[in-house]
């Protein structure tokens, strides 16, 4: 999966709270006609546009489909691939309502005045890095020099190499930077560089089943304005104005299908392969082994987000000239439509 890194309205009572309530009010016959006008009522069709190709960064979206958690929310989600303009551009212009994108993404469309903002964080903290096989040597930033990086051109891979590299006193000038688009992993290694930016969950775990050794370094290891929210849920301002409601039953549904992979690594990762099953089950299986207790982990809740998160990669991006601007970080991201704990 290289190159998978591009990526306050307080409503009285949320839709999931509302749906339990209702259910365990059952016993009379009013009841069992309400809830019965309520099952008659047509879902509302959404759709939801993944970053990349289906893995397990998008394992709660599949079960809160398949096993129906999007439905009690009164929703009938599509997910789908993001189409020739992008996901972000899909989402900005009204052609899907949601969107799996990543913190960098959304802060660097807000500066260009495409009003996303961020309704939950997949994975609390950034689980990405820079791998190369073990034999290479590459066990520090530093050994970076004289290397061939592999990427897929976005100014802000050198600008993370070299922030990363001046920490030991390395020069970004003397890596060797190209573009290799989407090329696998392991045949790139092999064959054009020696080092690329993976995610560890995916490409990390494979490597694991594959008997291959990896030095990783992860960028939370040499900076905390490093570790962003990567990936994130994503929709518009013009949908949280308009559709508050619509939003909250989305956010609802993603918190129930997370909390249920985190709870049951096992039986989410079969949905995954069931739904999608091109995918490599035992690659699905370890991986979501690995993911699931990361995509909460020291958070108070599932898809929590923080105000200092913002802030502080924003600033790195503004500090490395990434931005032109400022953020605004404050509206880039909100907490209100996440179930209460």
């Amino acid at each position: 999966m290289l190159g998978n890194q591009k990526k306050r309205w307080g409503l009285a009572l949320s839709v999931l709270a509302l749906t339990v309530a209702l259910a365990g009010c059952g016993g009379s016959k009013g009841n069992e006609q309400g809830d019965k006008a309520e099952a008659d009522q047509p879902l509302q069709k959404v759709k939801v546009v993944l970053d990349w190709t289906p893995n397990t960064n998008h394992t709660g979206l599949y079960v809160a489909r398949d096993k129906g958690f999007f439905k009690e929310q009164g929703l009938d989600v599509e997910i789908i691939q993001p189409g020739q303009e992008g996901a972000d551009a899909m989402v900005a212009a009204g052609n899907a309502e949601f969107r799996v994108s990543y913190q960098e993404s959304v802060t660097m469309a807000r500066i260009a005045d495409v009003p996303l903002v961020s309704i939950a964080a997949v994975i609390q903290h950034n689980t990405s890095g820079f791998a190369s096989p073990k034999e290479k040597g590459i066990d520090s930033p530093k050994k970076f020099e004289g290397m061939r990086y592999g990427g897929w051109g976005a100014p802000v891979e050198e600008a993370v190499i070299d922030s990363i590299m001046r920490e030991e006193g390395g020069d970004v000038s003397k890596v060797d930077i190209m573009s290799i688009g989407d090329s696998d992993f392991f045949a790139a290694v092999k064959r054009d560089i020696d080092f690329a930016w993976i995610y560890y969950a995916w490409t990390g775990v494979e490597a694991e089943l594959r008997g291959e050794e990896l030095n990783m370094l992860y960028l939370t290891d040499y900076s905390d304005k490093l570790d962003y929210y990567t990936p994130v849920l994503v929709t518009s301002e013009d949908m949280i104005a308009k559709s508050p409601e619509l939003v909250k039953a989305f956010t609802a549904g993603a918190a129930a299908g997370y909390q249920y992979a985190i709870d049951n690594p096992e039986d989410a990762a079969e949905v995954l392969i069931q739904a999608e099953p091109d995918l490599n089950p035992e690659l699905v299986k370890a991986s979501q082994k690995w993911l699931s207790p990361r995509y909460q982990d020291d958070a108070p809740r599932w898809g929590e987000q923080k105000l200092s998160v913002w802030e502080n990669y924003a600033g790195w991006m503004y500090e490395h000239g990434l931005l032109e601007a400022e953020l605004e970080a404050e509206k880039a991201f909100t907490n209100d439509f996440l179930p209460e704990k």
